[in-house]
């Protein structure tokens, strides 16, 4: 696809959304098996949860487009993932690699809170009201995401330092 025009942008980074959203539906059951902190596992399940509805709500934003998702692969979320699928298999103190797989989970949020926040305003642009409905509801449990750990991390770093 062309990008000549904001129309053809919004698409591309949509598409790029759904993939990265799909990547980390497969990629989350490892982390929520592989963290040993209740809490952490406890963030990952409900972050899985929602981001099969972030499927859903760009499922919906894709049909009233009347444009099919698929047809890309998110390069960025590809190699985030790879990175912290790496840290989940390495060996060592508990705490010290939870907090590595906060890292690498935090990574993916920020990733995502960027994309959305573009996405959102290129919608918003265009007169997508319903998408800016949705993409908005996303974003914000996105940084709800991100916040969760940070509070999960600050646990965790602490005794992590003590290992």
């Amino acid at each position: 696809m062309k990008m000549e025009t904001l129309r053809a942008l919004y698409i591309e980074e949509l598409k790029d959304l759904y993939s990265a959203e799909t990547q980390i539906t497969k990629a989350l059951p490892k982390l929520v098996e592989t963290a040993t902190n209740s809490a952490l596992r406890q963030a990952f399940e409900n972050h899985l949860e929602e981001t099969r509805n972030h499927v859903t709500r760009l499922e919906q934003i894709f049909a009233g487009l009347d444009v099919s998702p698929k047809g890309k692969t998110c390069e960025g979320m590809k190699g985030l993932l790879k990175e912290g699928d790496e840290r989940a298999g390495e060996k060592g103190d508990a705490d010290v690699l939870d907090a590595g797989i906060i890292s690498a989970a935090q990574r993916v949020e920020h990733y995502e809170i960027a994309a959305y926040g573009s996405a959102r305003t290129y919608a918003e642009l265009l007169g997508e009201n319903e998408a800016v409905r949705l993409l908005s509801e996303t974003l914000e449990e996105e940084k709800a995401a991100d916040t969760k750990l940070t509070q999960v991390a600050r646990r965790i770093n602490v005794e992590a330092k003590a290992a």
